[in-house]
């Protein structure tokens, strides 16, 4: 059944768009759980379905839209720093009234229901030579810029305050890489849809620091577990003609819970402080009272 995979265009495109996604997803998720902004990835996706769906009813190409509102909310909320942590509430309900006017753009062009289906759960089959080439260029934006900023953002992850102390300039490094986020979520939504993007910016990322806590091979682990789950999603789809974005989340759960069986490296913990014993008893008296 599988002989004839590569045998189909748009299966080749599916492939080597899933390979532009992942690699750049996995490095920058691993970051993203890292630093434990996880729900940022989730908020930008949401935020970005309505610039596709507004960019729709403006009669111009979906993603793009997508990237340039992704891209503006990422900026905003790296400026927002600190402010933003602890409102979870208020960021919830901003993203489902994001959601909610992306469906009423929508509703104005009846005719694009497929086309909501896909921004919603994804389609990598329908990954045409333009958009393939845009995804291509994206990531390699992306990769470059992660690289560019790689030692201050690592820095400033784990000890921020002596980052700080050492002259690094933590809202600007915040606001660049919540910009490098924002184009890895706008990829990922190409692969799995905007509800969906967890499965390639999270899950591989949070099994790949289970299994290992160093950080270059957590990186790696990370980009690996992206793409096989994303090739693997798509042959299981090609062989049950089931949803590919179904089976790219059934994998990357599947990996997560996986990481928790008992003889695998878990993640490092940092052992509890001794406490000191009680000093020496005090000698007693040499000679008695009379």
């Amino acid at each position: 059944m599988l002989t004839g995979l590569f045998s189909y265009g748009f299966m080749i495109n599916a492939f080597l768009a899933a390979m532009a996604v992942a690699l750049v997803a996995g490095p920058v998720g691993y970051v993203l759980v890292l630093r434990q902004q996880s729900f940022a990835g989730h908020a930008l996706s949401h935020v970005g379905f309505t610039g596709a769906t507004g960019a729709v009813l403006l009669g111009l190409p979906p993603l793009w839209g997508l990237v340039a509102v992704t891209l503006l909310a990422g900026l905003a909320m790296g400026l927002l720093g600190e402010r933003v942590a602890g409102r979870d509430v208020a960021i919830g309900l901003v993203l489902a009234g994001a959601l909610g006017l992306g469906l009423l753009f929508l509703h104005f062009f009846t005719a694009y229901a497929a086309q909501a289906t896909a921004l919603l759960f994804g389609n990598v089959f329908g990954v045409d030579r333009a958009t393939l080439l845009t995804l291509a260029g994206l990531g390699a934006l992306t990769l470059a810029g992660l690289a560019a900023i790689a030692r201050p953002l690592l820095f400033a992850s784990l000890q921020p305050e002596l980052a700080e102390a050492r002259g690094v300039r933590l809202r600007l490094v915040s606001v660049l890489f919540l910009g490098l986020v924002a184009l890895a979520t706008a990829g990922c939504a190409q692969i799995v849809g905007v509800l969906l993007v967890f499965t390639l910016m999270v899950g591989p990322a949070a099994t790949a620091q289970r299994l290992s806590p160093r950080l270059g091979v957590g990186v790696a682990l990370s980009a690996g577990l992206a793409l096989s789950e994303a090739w693997g999603g798509i042959v299981c789809a090609y062989a049950t003609d089931w949803p590919a974005s179904f089976w790219i989340t059934t994998l990357s759960g599947a990996g997560y819970l996986l990481s928790f069986l008992p003889g695998l490296p878990g993640p490092r913990r940092e052992r509890p402080p001794r406490r000191p014993g009680p000093g020496p008893l005090p000698a007693p008296s040499g000679g008695s009272s009379s």
